[in-house]
């Protein structure tokens, strides 16, 4: 009975590859692309619970709320940090998928393949089963975010050959080394694209006394952000709250003080990336010094970021075709092989 049922759920409905990340959700069809990339933010009332917007449109309310409405990051670090937002923002993603015009009978059952972070615990993955699950997915598996990542970037996993990835997303930084169908070498930090965003906001909350929201961080991040000195330098306008006499006030931010900013953040990730190189076994060192790092993720575009790695680590560093895609590119590969998919799941429900 069960294996007709999965027949005709699978009829209809569509395989997905998700990577839930802290910033963005990506969504990827199997055999059509990435359908889905939206930020992981949920615009709800403080009291009712009741939702109001999810996706782009949430984050276009950031900072603009009323007191009796809240924002909400479902996922923090990489990981759930409120299951009920989670669940409400799958079920709105898969429902978007599954609901297009022109579908007259639709059962949203999906086989889905998602991208968590390397050093979650087993009531964390239990957490990301149990939300998908609820949201319609009729068989769920888990994947390594450096493993989904490595295979979006077309890196030979499964062969013996020492492969290096390094996920610089919203939350987390996932780095590792990858032979064989399995990670060798691995370290996840709690240090990435959010972390820069606080740094920036902290930076010129004490050097300029003045307060900017989050948006304003990030734009930042993404117009001056560098990892490496520039050829040019640019500035840019900033406006924000004047800690002082609590009115509007408006500075201008060069791209030399945004990357003192982030230096420490950046720093620290370089040094992990040494790490661990250094606790690599020799003969996969060797094949990483020739073929060299792939870095990927939203962090990873950093202005001089791969420059200031492939100078610290004496190896060559490659960006990824689309850094922003690996790991639901990865996710939907994985579908697409069930051989791929035994060798590379950690946890399924």
């Amino acid at each position: 009975m069960i294996p007709i049922l999965d027949h005709i759920f699978g009829k209809f409905s569509e395989d997905l590859g998700i990577d839930l990340g802290t910033a963005n959700t990506l969504v990827a069809v199997r055999g059509k692309g990435i359908v889905i990339r939206e930020p992981s933010i949920i615009i709800r009332h403080r009291k009712t619970k009741n939702v109001i917007a999810i996706g782009s449109e949430a984050k276009k309310m950031l900072g603009k709320t009323p007191f009796t409405i809240e924002a909400v990051r479902p996922l923090r670090d990489g990981v759930i940090a409120d299951f009920d937002t989670t669940l409400a923002m799958l079920s709105y993603f898969v429902r978007k998928i599954h609901a297009r015009p022109g579908r007259s009978f639709s059962i949203p059952r999906p086989k889905v393949v998602i991208g968590i972070p390397s050093n979650i615990s087993e009531v964390e993955r239990r957490a990301v089963l149990d939300a998908a699950r609820a949201s319609g997915a009729r068989m769920t598996f888990l994947v390594e975010e450096p493993m989904a990542a490595a295979i979006g970037a077309d890196l030979p996993v499964t062969e013996p050959l020492g492969s290096m990835i390094v996920d610089i997303g919203g939350g987390t930084c996932e780095i590792a080394i990858i032979s064989l169908g399995g990670v060798v070498v691995g370290k996840s930090l709690k240090i990435a694209g959010d972390a820069m965003d606080g740094d920036i906001a902290a930076y010129i909350r004490s050097r300029y006394s003045l307060a900017i929201g989050e948006r304003t961080a990030e734009q930042i991040k993404i117009a001056l952000g560098s990892a490496y000195p520039q050829k040019v330098e640019k500035e840019m306008v900033v406006r924000g709250r004047d800690l002082e006499k609590g009115l509007p006030r408006t500075i201008r931010v060069s791209s030399v003080a945004v990357r003192e900013a982030l230096a420490s953040s950046v720093s620290a990730i370089v040094n992990a990336i040494r790490d661990v190189i250094e606790d690599a076994p020799p003969e996969l060192s060797s094949d990483i010094a020739e073929r060299g790092i792939v870095m990927c993720g939203g962090g990873s575009m950093l202005s001089g970021f791969s420059k200031l790695v492939s100078k610290e680590t004496k190896m060559p560093v490659i960006l990824a075709a689309d850094p922003l895609s690996c790991v639901v590119i990865g996710a939907t590969r994985i579908l697409d092989s069930s051989d791929l998919l035994n060798k590379v799941k950690i946890a399924s429900g």
